[in-house]
């Protein structure tokens, strides 16, 4: 039974993470104390040092040997079999989109700012170790296996765009240029076909002249993608290379502002039409692209003409992409029935070089890296931290939670609506969130047989509020961005209630 002693330790352990939220809302909304740009400073601190920063506190505080298998085979379980179900779904309905975004939705909660203090205040210290052990696992797997999965959206995108039909089966190699850090389509990208004599395609990705021409600063950096990476969900409609789901309550009118929580360099209006331009074409031969969203080329070769009215080169952006109507995609989708591919090993390649140059420009990475690498070090040969490297750890760390929940308050003072999704969409994510989420964590655990205060601690860990980090992908790869806001803005001011619900009935 709680008592009210349990019950206020909670509240005072979760009240000041809210008001620290509050303030940062009322700062912008209503005192107008920021703006946008002074909102960005800071969530570029919070995103590449504050939050970094505090993962890497608790994770090499971490013993590692003493991991708890019950409760990190229960947390696998759960998210294997929403994997594996939504994987059957995707296979039979083809879509992946979805697959994505319910996979996000349903199994990655926000455990590092809002687990860790959470549940401690519920059921102890011992749980600071359990959410910690999620993080890492969340990190280094769970993470990575979501950007795999978004890289993978975006390559098939692209070479259905560029190569439809028979075309892409031919494909046996792609070059990717040392600037060009991901398809998410942040810039311009430009591919060049090359053919050879036995008819095998040789691609090279690589970054638009016309985003180079326009570039100011340095080159374009990914964004760090950590646990309080916030966006303003600033972005336009056609953010994507093709087509994808609208949203029931169209939130076309909730993206148009600037991306103030960006770690990319400042953004800047294009003045580049990169469908009516021609590009260079390779030293084999020229290419004549037509001005349209659906390219035709012609390639000839200075020996003998050939013709691949399939294989497309064209700049890709997702700017200009997504003004492709929706009967044209509708004709796109029908055409794209008889849609052949690159072989898998190809295919693979492409994704792991993509998904490899996006971690290593994450400061996520790094601190799940090193701090993991320390404590493996600490606890084996019973090695402590230095005073000087400790205490400057902990001068930063200390700051990283109440500046993850003031850049959220400030994240949601920036958006036109807190609800982007519409109102029935909404529901089915929260409904998801807090009922679906908890409910398969409570049969894994019961499976590997997790019970007594681990057993609570699972669920109420599930019905944490939509983590950052799969938004952050979301808004990037302009998939499904408006469900994920709302899940991360909408699902802080619910957690707290719906958390304290399943603390008292679980402690009955």
């Amino acid at each position: 039974m709680i008592s009210g002693d349990d019950f206020y330790n909670v509240m005072c352990s979760m009240v000041p993470l809210y008001l620290a939220m509050l303030v940062a809302y009322a700062s912008v909304k209503w005192w107008g104390i920021f703006s946008a740009e002074q909102c960005s400073g800071i969530n570029r601190f919070v995103a590449v040092f504050a939050v970094p920063v505090l993962s890497f506190h608790f994770i090499s505080q971490n013993n590692p040997y003493q991991m708890d298998t019950k409760f990190i085979l229960a947390d696998t379980l759960s998210k294997s079999l929403v994997l594996v179900s939504l994987s059957i779904w995707c296979v039979c309905k083809g879509q992946l989109d979805w697959l994505i975004t319910l996979f996000s939705v349903s199994t990655l909660p926000n455990t590092l700012v809002m687990g860790i203090p959470l549940l401690k205040a519920m059921y102890g210290d011992f749980t600071t170790s359990l959410m910690v052990q999620l993080v890492v696992l969340q990190c280094i797997i769970w993470y990575t296996l979501l950007l795999f999965l978004f890289e993978y959206r975006a390559a098939t995108i692209l070479i259905q765009t560029q190569f439809p039909g028979q075309a892409a089966a031919a494909i046996t190699k792609f070059e990717i240029d040392n600037d060009v850090i991901s398809l998410d389509g942040r810039d311009p990208l430009l591919t060049e076909s090359e053919v050879d004599d036995n008819g095998r395609i040789h691609v090279r990705i690589r970054r638009s002249t016309s985003s180079a021409a326009t570039s100011v600063g340095p080159t374009p950096r990914a964004s760090n993608l950590s646990n309080a990476e916030i966006f303003s969900i600033g972005t336009p409609l056609e953010y994507g290379f093709g087509f994808r789901p609208v949203s029931p309550a169209g939130f076309s009118a909730g993206y148009a502002s600037s991306d103030a929580y960006s770690l990319q360099p400042t953004p800047r209006a294009s003045s580049f039409n990169e469908l009516d331009s021609a590009a260079a074409s390779p030293v084999t031969g020229n290419i004549f692209r037509q001005p349209s969203p659906v390219v035709k080329m012609v390639w000839e070769s200075p020996e003998e003409g050939h013709e691949f009215g399939d294989v497309a080169e064209k700049d890709l952006s997702f700017r200009d992409c997504g003004r492709i109507s929706v009967e044209q995609g509708l004709d796109m989708k029908e055409t794209s029935t008889n849609q052949e591919m690159p072989r898998a090993l190809v295919m693979l390649r492409l994704i792991l070089i993509m998904v490899g140059r996006k971690l290593l420009r994450n400061p996520n990475t790094y601190s799940s890296v090193l701090g993991l690498s320390w404590s493996l070090i600490s606890f084996k040969w019973n090695v402590g931290m230095p005073s000087l490297v400790k205490y400057s750890v902990k001068i930063i760390s200390d700051a990283g939670l109440g500046m993850a929940m003031f850049s959220l308050g400030l994240f949601m003072a920036l958006q036109p609506r807190l609800i982007a999704c519409g109102t029935k969409m909404a529901t089915i994510s929260m409904v998801i969130r807090f009922i679906g989420g908890p409910v398969l964590m409570c049969a894994a655990s019961f499976a590997v047989g997790l019970r007594g205060a681990h057993l609570h601690a699972a669920i109420v860990q599930a019905a944490l509020p939509q983590g950052i980090v799969p938004f952050v992908f979301a808004r990037e790869y302009g998939l499904h961005p408006d469900i994920l806001s709302t899940g991360v803005i909408f699902g802080m001011l619910v957690s707290l209630p719906v958390t304290l619900l399943y603390y008292i009935l679980l402690g009955l």
